[in-house]
Formats: structure tokens, sequence, C-alpha cells
């Protein structure tokens, strides 16, 4: 009787969810929900995994890859796949799959919300409330940015990208966008304007980055890219953490050139609580939790799960990214 083929995922996931695939496979999971799979570990384990399972946070790398003699797919819990050598992978035949679409309506509303938070400065609000400092009501006390009738510039047009148009046409915005390509489609049902990448910046008043990160989009947000914007516009970073020259934002955010910041991502996950922009009163930050729903988690979940259990019965993956030679 032939083995089962090893399956390795790197963080606990419900039982629930994985029962389908542990029918047909051997699975193990990292025990721990909140920490992450040393890279020794996942590169030690994966050398005989017939798939991995992933998170965005975890590195499959040439050094992990080339060490895997059996490994079939690699599905990411996470549309983006930053974090994968997907040149490697297809060069060795290993298909590469994400978990597009069943995110991209929780993500916008993150998104959107992210945005408000810090045009509206309820963090600070909230914080300034809980401290004991609210003593009177004043005319300018904690006065931030109207949303409404807006210009909204948008870097990265992707499904994401479109879903916050809906919603910013929801506040009666004018919505601008830069993409690598036109989208008529989104031009036509939500009145998107496109415009060249600088034109966008000197024009918006909210500018949001949702464009996938590329060797091409690092640092796109650089210390160049800040200065073309308004000194009362915000950015807002709901993408990848390096897409964005930190020092750059920091820099800005300081000296005034822009009136504040939305980070959801950080170019290194976790954190440092010490890092330079957190201490700022005009970012809000937060811990990459874009998709990070019961419900999308748990779709995300079952999508990568899916994508596995298709490769290993020899099926097409539901949603690859790589053609494999």
């Amino acid at each position: 009787m032939m083995s089962k083929p090893y399956v390795l995922i790197t963080r606990k996931l419900p039982e629930d969810v994985i029962a389908p695939l542990s029918a047909i496979a051997e699975v193990e999971m990292w025990p721990h929900e909140d920490a992450a799979m040393p890279r020794d570990v996942l590169a030690e384990k994966a050398k005989r995994a017939a798939a991995i399972l992933p998170m965005v946070s975890d590195p499959i790398d040439e050094g992990v890859l080339s060490a895997c003699s059996a490994l079939k797919v690699v599905a990411n819990m996470g549309v983006g796949y930053d974090n994968i050598d997907v040149s490697a992978a297809a060069r060795r035949g290993i298909v590469v799959c994400n978990t597009p679409d069943v995110l991209t309506d929780t993500t916008a509303d993150l998104t959107f919300a992210l945005l408000l938070a810090t045009a509206r400065r309820l963090v600070e609000a909230a914080e300034f409330l809980k401290e004991g400092q609210w003593k009177s009501w004043s005319p300018f006390l904690l006065a931030g940015a109207d949303v409404h009738h807006k210009t909204m510039g948008i870097v990265g047009m992707g499904n994401i990208g479109q879903a916050v148009a809906k919603r910013a046409k929801g506040f009666e915005m004018n919505v601008l966008y830069y993409n690598r390509s036109r989208r008529p489609e989104a031009e036509k049902k939500l009145g998107a304007v496109y415009r060249p990448f600088f034109d966008l910046l000197a024009e918006s008043d909210f500018v949001v980055c949702l464009t996938p990160l590329t060797p091409e989009t690092r640092h796109l947000f650089n210390r160049e890219a800040f200065r073309q914007m308004k000194s009362s516009a915000i950015f807002i970073n709901a993408a990848r953490g390096a897409v964005v020259d930190e020092q750059a934002l920091y820099e800005a955010l300081v000296h005034g050139e822009i009136a504040a910041a939305g980070l959801d991502v950080f170019e290194k996950e976790p954190v440092d609580p010490t890092h330079p922009l957190i201490s700022l009163p005009n970012v809000v930050a937060l811990p990459h939790i874009g998709s990070a729903t019961h419900e999308t988690r748990r779709a995300m979940m079952t999508l990568a799960r899916d994508n596995i259990i298709a490769v290993l019965e020899g099926r097409p993956p539901l949603t690859p990214v790589n053609r494999p030679s």
C-alpha cells in the first residue's frame, strides 16, 4: 500500500478545515496559531513535503525549494505571494497558488476603515479619552479631515482597488487611479479616471496604495513621490510594506510634507514596537489585518486546502499563479 503524501502547514488551522486534506494526506501542522514556524524548521520539514501551505510571512525561497525533492504545490494563504520565489518553483515544476477574490471585499473594508480612522484621528481620539485628557469641548479639538467629496488616488487598480473605489463613490469621492495597465471596466463602471503616477500624487487628497510588491514597485513610494503630494494629503498602505521607503515616509510626516498616514503593513513584519513611524501621532498603524475576519480567513484556508487537494489528486489547481516548466 502506498504511503500518503506529506503536507506541511506552517500555522495551526482549524481541524474541520483540514479534515478533507487529512483524508488523503499525512498532514503536519505547526502547533502554534500565533507564532511563526522557525525558518530552519520549515526548511528541514519541507524537504519531504509534497505540498506546503504557508502564511504570507513564511519565506519559501530558493534555499527552501532547492532541497525539496517531492514538492508539487505551494498554496499560499494570501492573495500576495512575494514571499515565494515563483520563478524557482516553476523551474522545478512546482505549482504556486494564492487565494484571490475571497478576501477582496474584506480587505477593501479594512482599507477604507483605515482611511477613515486616519482622516478623523479616531485612534488618537480614543486614547485621548482613555487617558483622561478630555476636559471640555473646543472648536478644533482633535479636528481631522473630511473624506466625503475629496479626491482619492488609488495606486494598484486590481480587484481590491476597484472594491475600494466602489466604497469611495458612496462618499461621493472623485476617484483617480494609476495601474500598470488601464482598467476600462473600472473607468466605465466606477467613473475612475486614469492618471500618470506623479499626476495622481499631486491631485489626490488621499493616496491609497494597493499595488502588489514586485521588483518594479519596491520603494515606489520614495522621497520623490512624497514630495509630489499635497501637504494636506493622507497616505494609506494596505498592500505590502516594501512598496514604501519607510525612512522617506517618516521624514515626509515629520517635516509636514504630507499630513498623515494609515499603515496596515510594514517592510519587516512583525514590526518592532519602537519603529519610528509608530511613535508619530499622525500615523494609524495596524498589524497586517486587511483580511482578518473569521469568515474571510476560513475562506482563505479552504481555498488553499482545495488547491493542494486538486494538485495531489492530479487535477488542475483552482488559483495558480505560475505555469511550471
